[in-house]
Formats: structure tokens, sequence, C-alpha cells
């Protein structure tokens, strides 16, 4: 169980990672796609919180200090998540809908495993022979 959390970990990281980084940096084609959509201050602020909401997904994990904030950071990404899945359905914008709902299970698992709790488990190697 705990490999298949650290993989959704990682798949969530690096879908917000991305989309932060989106968000923050577009390319020239889509700066006025985008602008005509959400005023530039709102994209800069989803940027940062969807870069950090990466950065809170794995690093406290990884270095074992305040793992709390992984289940924190994945509850944050299921309230965005949800709020943007209501932003694609009101557009009528379907498969980013589900795309959004995806994304809100695998935070919500995540989260719920996560949670303080539970501890983040070492993998057991068992010794050789047995």
């Amino acid at each position: 169980m705990n490999i298949a959390l650290w993989v959704l970990q990682v798949l969530l990281a690096l879908a917000f990672a991305a989309h932060g980084w989106l968000l923050l940096a577009p390319p020239a084609a889509m700066v006025a796609q985008m602008s005509a959509v959400m005023p530039r201050w709102f994209q800069i602020f989803l940027g940062i919180a969807e870069v950090l909401a990466a950065v809170g997904l794995t690093l406290p994990a990884i270095t074992r200090i305040q793992p709390w904030l992984v289940s924190a950071a994945a509850a944050g990404v299921m309230i965005v998540m949800v709020c943007a899945t209501g932003f694609h359905l009101m557009r009528g914008e379907l498969s980013s809908a589900m795309i959004t709902l995806v994304l809100v299970a695998m935070a919500t698992f995540v989260a719920y495993m996560r949670f303080p709790g539970r501890p983040i488990q070492r993998e057991e190697v068992a010794p050789h022979g047995r």
C-alpha cells in the first residue's frame, strides 16, 4: 500500500507542478486565451498554490519532517479540484471536469491514507533465504 501511495503522491505532484508552472509562465500563444478566462493575478495565485501543493505532497514525506503536511496538501488539492470541477462544468468542458474528478479521487485517497494517525512506513525488505 505504501508504494501505491507514493505513486499517487508523485503523480499528483507532477500534475500540479506542471499545471502550476503553466499558469506562472504560459507560452506566448496561450496568454490571451488564458487571460480571457481568468485575470492574471488569479493565474499567478493558482500557479504558486499548485507548485507549493506539489512540494507539500512529496517533500515532507521524503524528509519525514512534518509528514502531516502531506495530508494537508492533499486536502488543499481536493478543495481546489472540487472548485475546478465546478468551473469546468459551468463552461461545458466535460472532459476537463472528468480529469479534475480523477484528481479529486486521487487526492482524497492520499489525504485519508496519509492522515496524521497513519505514519509513513518504511518498506521492510525480507532477508534472503526466507
